[in-house]
Parts: C-alpha cells; structure tokens; sequence
C-alpha cells in the first residue's frame, strides 16, 4: 500500500471540501431581507462586503495552490506530514474567514427584525453625528451598530486587527438590548463613539506624558494619578458623551453604574474603567466644566445619597479622598489639552458645546413641541441632548420618553434611506413624521 498516494488523495478531498463549504458563503446583499431604511449605510455596507469578499478570494486562492501543489511531483513526493501540516494551515484561514464573517453576521441580521432594524440604522445616522467635528482632522469611518447581550456597550474600533488578520473596515458598536429604546441609548451609542474619535484623533498617546509627568512629582497625590492615567481611555469616551449629550451622558451613565454597593466602591488594578462610584461624580465634574449650570451638583448629591461612601475601609477611602482632591485638577487638565491632532484646539472647542448648554437645550425642546418635524431634522446628538434635558426639566416622562425616541430613530433611518441628509450631517432634509 502507497500510504503517500492515499494520503494525497485524503488531503486532496479535504482542500476541495473546503472550498465547497466556502462557496455557500454569499454576499450578505444576496440573502439578507432588510428593508431599505433599515440596511446600514452604502459606505458601510460596501465595506464590509469588499472586506469579507477580499477574505474568500485570497482563501480560494490558497485552497487551488494547496490542491495544485499535491498534485505535482513535488507534492506527490513530500511526506505526508508535510502535507497535513499545509492543509492544517489552510484550516486555520478557512475558519479565519468564517470568524470574520460571523463578526458582521449578527448585526447584518438583526436588520431584519421588524422595528429593531430600522431602529439600529437610526443609531448608525446618530453614531454619524458623533463623530463629527467642527473642522477637518479625520476622516470619519463607516458605523454599523447591532444589539447584544451584555452589561454596558462595547466597540470594535475601524481600522483595528480583526480576528484572522486584516483591519476592520468599519466601526462596529454593540449595544446592549436593554438600553432599548430611551434617551439612555444614547449615552452607552456615543461613548462608544468617543473610543473611535479619541483613537482617531490620538488622545489617549497625546495624553499620557502628560500624566506621567504629573505621577512623577511623586507626593501624597502620585497614587491618584496612576489611577487617572490608567483609565484615561474610558474617561475620555465619557468626555466625549457629556460634550455631545450634556446631562443626557450622565443620566445615561447612572443607568449603567447603578449596582450593588460592593461593585460600585469597587477599585481594580487592571480594569479600564474607573471605580464607578467615583466615575459618576467625575461626569459631573465634566459637565460643570464644559456646562456649568447648578444641575450637575445635584445629580451629584443624589448619587452621594444613594451611594454615601459609608464603612469603607481606610485604605480606599484614603484613595477616593485622593481622587476627590486631585479631579479638579485632572478635568482642568483634560479642558485645556490642545493636542497637534486637533492643530491646537481644545476638544470642547472642536465639539460645538454653545448649543449643548441646559438653557439652549430646554429653549429647542420648548420649541420643538411646536414643530416635531423640527425636531427630526435636527442633528440627532443634538436632539437626543435636548430629550434627556427635557427629561431631567420634569418635562418628559420615560413613557413618552421611549415613543419619542424611537420615533426619531426611524425617522433618521427613513431620511437616510430616501436620500434626504449626509449620514448624521448637520443640517439634513426632513421627512414627514408618521403619525
């Protein structure tokens, strides 16, 4: 018996089996059942066809060269470990292909759903207006968002390694279903977004020696700064939200944060977010800085009252002491930062924060009860700013709160669809709301 004949022949068949199961692979366009206003963007979705499509041709052409070189002399003559082990190797990119897939399979899918679809396109148009800036210092990438399970929300940041090599063509934010569907969406959608504009922009590497040099004064104080400089990614994704959303970001936050007592007092070495218990009254901070306006010392009162940092032992109510002492000086820190990304502008300045204030957001509610078709062509960020205001002015409740909401993000998904804005542009056409 030619056991190498034989063993050929096997791995021959496994190559070719491999790229029957390949070719049932389809474009997502072929099979998925969206309709239109609920597809993601044509950028997007472009993107993430050419992506996955470059993926399937590369390992078509790895397959034919594996089943070519068996059947040549030189094939025919390896040993049958060595063939194994290239065919092993082609496994691995087979499956690395079908990771890839499968990572935007779930949030192609739930476009299907019926009003979960056009909904998360409306979180695409409002992750759009995001991004932007009042200026030209990045060019903003494709977002698709889809719901998951899950405490918080998460980002797979554009331009980023993918499973299996290649760099994600797109910006893809998980959200969880439970924020579904509110003025808290929001929150978890655009600090997410803020991971993508701060990577996009370099804040984090901008930021650091700066906190370096304020751990190397050494002093009572060092600690704390250690602390800031390890979570400097998370806090600037909820600069970001608190910039584009107002009290919006911390109503949203509270949501998020609000657990048991021994989580939220809770400090990690290695978590990236902060404590939440000091996360929360850092928002704040934040929001006085940018917003200065008596609501943010209330919101921080409540918090205190329902989380009083009672009980706690010395060494960690020593180090929330510490954060208390040095937060002011870190959120100036943050408000005066003027990285070269953003050729010497503060990030408040390139925000368009003037129209975020509580007063100017409670005057486009107001005004926007008259109209609702005002509303819906407002910039979404801005819109979602003015609910959450309107909800802390005790003028919406969370009832009416949901309605209006998911109104608009269906109205923001139609308008894309039929061609009337510029992906989350500022200034876009409207389209008559549907009673």
């Amino acid at each position: 018996m030619d056991v190498s004949r034989y063993a050929a022949w096997f791995l021959e068949h496994e190559a070719r089996a491999l790229h029957t199961r390949i070719e049932r692979v389809k474009f997502f366009a072929l099979f998925e059942t969206a309709v239109p206003a609920a597809i993601p963007s044509r950028a997007a979705y472009i993107a993430v066809e050419r992506f996955l499509k470059e993926g399937r041709d590369e390992l078509r052409r790895s397959i034919h060269g594996c089943i070519a070189w068996l059947r040549s002399p030189e094939g025919r003559a390896a040993p049958p470990e060595e063939a194994q082990a290239r065919l092993c190797l082609l496994r691995l990119q087979f499956n690395a292909v079908l990771t890839q897939y499968d990572t935007f399979a779930d949030a192609m899918t739930q476009r299907s759903e019926y009003d979960t679809g056009v909904w998360l396109a409306g979180l695409d148009e409002a992750a759009a207006c995001a991004l932007q800036l009042d200026g030209d210092y990045y060019e903003a990438p494709p977002v698709i968002c889809y719901l998951d399970r899950g405490h918080g929300a998460a980002i797979r940041r554009a331009r980023t390694r993918l499973p299996g090599g290649g760099d994600n063509p797109v910006a893809l934010i998980r959200i969880p279903r439970e924020r579904m569907v509110g003025s808290g969406i929001a929150s978890s959608l655009v600090h997410e977004v803020g991971h993508q504009g701060s990577a996009l922009l370099n804040l984090v590497e901008s930021l650091r020696p700066v906190l370096y040099a304020m751990q190397r004064k050494g002093g009572v104080e060092r600690e704390a700064w250690v602390l800031w400089e390890r979570w400097i990614s998370e806090i600037l994704a909820d600069y970001w939200a608190v910039a584009k959303l107002g009290i919006t970001a911390a109503l949203g936050l509270a949501g998020v944060v609000s657990m048991p007592s021994a989580i939220v007092f809770r400090i990690s070495t290695t978590d990236p977010h902060p404590s939440p218990w000091i996360r929360l009254i850092l928002c704040t901070a934040l929001g006085e800085s940018l917003y200065p306006d008596p609501q943010w010392r209330i919101l921080r009162r409540i918090w205190l009252a329902l989380y009083p940092p009672r009980d706690l032992p010395d060494r960690k109510r020593r180090l929330f002491e510490l954060l208390l002492a040095t937060m002011p000086g870190f959120v100036g820190l943050l408000a005066s930062h003027r990285p070269r990304s953003l050729k010497g502008r503060s990030l408040a300045e390139v925000m368009r924060i003037e129209e975020r204030v509580p007063k100017k957001l409670a005057e486009h509610y107001q005004g926007w009860r008259r109209s609702w078709r005002r509303m819906e062509t407002a910039p979404p960020t801005l819109a979602l700013a003015a609910i959450g205001q309107a909800r802390w002015n005790g003028l919406l409740g969370p009832e009416a709160e949901g309605r209006l909401v998911a109104s608009l993000l269906q109205q923001w998904a139609l308008a894309r669809a039929m061609g009337e804005n510029g992906g989350g542009a500022d200034k876009k056409k409207g389209l008559r709301r549907n009673s």
